[in-house]
């Protein structure tokens, strides 16, 4: 129970002018001797204002950033608008050297109205492949997309992910979906991955759906070649390709913000894309490294380093609010 302060004042009277000893006083009040005592050293000490409730936070939180690295998270928001706050956090603790949270980003972009609601809407896979991959090139997903370039027609996207670090392998526009399109895509991820010579005791396994082009005589015929395996999902369940299905919606969420009118403008704004995905774009789900940090193994060594700043960072700040407060 809270207690104003001419409330305390009067308790204090009563208790220095009772003939009965302070602590059957205290209890017949019913206020502990503990607290009493706590509010007559401050009395004694400061008067009757000292008894005024006192805030319960600190005057100056210890973590606090300062208003300079404030500035610059400002400013890299402004030049990067792409970034969400997530993302903003991560690049600003590995290009600064200074370790900021999400949610500070956050509170400080919302401050200064640069929060935005996204233009699309995200949807996530219900479930995983029941199968977890635990390294790179152990299991591959592949799936076709379509765009529409204005007077031309219709083109189809193929693309080899890996699922361990969703790294993109392979892509390539086809104007067709056939099984030709799907080794050939193939051919270009096991080459980029090394697989197609190196000797190796488990090939990728490959994933797909149910679309005529995997089930295919041909493609099957180039699986036992390369001695590879294949497993296709579920009919009309989409979430056991979830990692190639949302790396779909990434893509088409930025690169349909523009027209196209000749496949060749498309492919090059796919392949700036792919570059981006893959060595530049912080992906949630690995811990905020990039895709090529998974798949060519550095995502310890850059999640260790973020620890080491992210550790001199905070004693950085506890030593500035010590000579603060000294």
């Amino acid at each position: 129970m809270r207690y104003p302060a001419s409330e305390k004042l009067e308790i204090i009277r009563i208790v220095e002018q009772s003939h009965l000893p302070a602590k059957r006083t205290l209890d017949q009040l019913g206020v502990a001797r503990r607290t009493f005592y706590r509010w007559y050293d401050r009395y004694l000490e400061g008067g009757p204002e000292a008894l005024q409730d006192r805030p319960s936070a600190p005057s100056r939180v210890w973590n606090r950033i300062g208003n300079d690295i404030q500035d610059q998270i400002v400013e890299m928001a402004l030049e990067q608008t792409d970034l969400s706050p997530r993302e903003l956090a991560v690049r600003f603790t590995d290009e600064k050297r200074y370790f900021v949270s999400e949610a500070t980003v956050y509170r400080l972009l919302k401050a200064h109205d640069l929060i935005t609601s996204p233009a699309y809407t995200v949807i996530k896979a219900a479930e995983a492949f029941h199968t977890q991959t635990s390294r790179p090139n152990e299991m591959w997903q592949t799936d076709f997309t379509y765009f529409k370039i204005i007077g031309w027609g219709w083109v189809y996207l193929s693309t080899v992910l890996d699922d361990y670090s969703r790294y993109i392998i392979a892509w390539k526009l086809c104007t067709t979906m056939r099984a030709e399109d799907v080794t050939e895509t193939l051919d270009m991820a096991l080459a980029a991955s090394g697989c197609d010579h190196a000797n190796v005791l488990h090939r990728p396994r490959l994933l797909s759906d149910n679309g005529p082009s995997y089930i295919a005589g041909e493609l099957a015929e180039y699986i036992d070649a390369n001695k590879m395996s294949h497993v296709r999902g579920a009919p009309f369940h989409p979430q056991t390709q979830g990692k190639i299905e949302r790396w779909h919606q990434t893509l088409k969420n930025r690169v349909l913000l523009e027209n196209y009118f000749l496949p060749g403008d498309l492919e090059q704004q796919i392949e700036a894309f792919v570059e981006h995905y893959n060595h530049q774009r912080y992906h949630e789900s690995l811990d905020n490294v990039t895709p090529a940090d998974a798949y060519f193994g550095r995502a310890a060594a850059v999640i260790e380093r973020r620890g080491r700043i992210k550790r001199k960072t905070l004693e950085h700040r506890r030593l500035q609010h010590r000579k603060l407060a000294a």
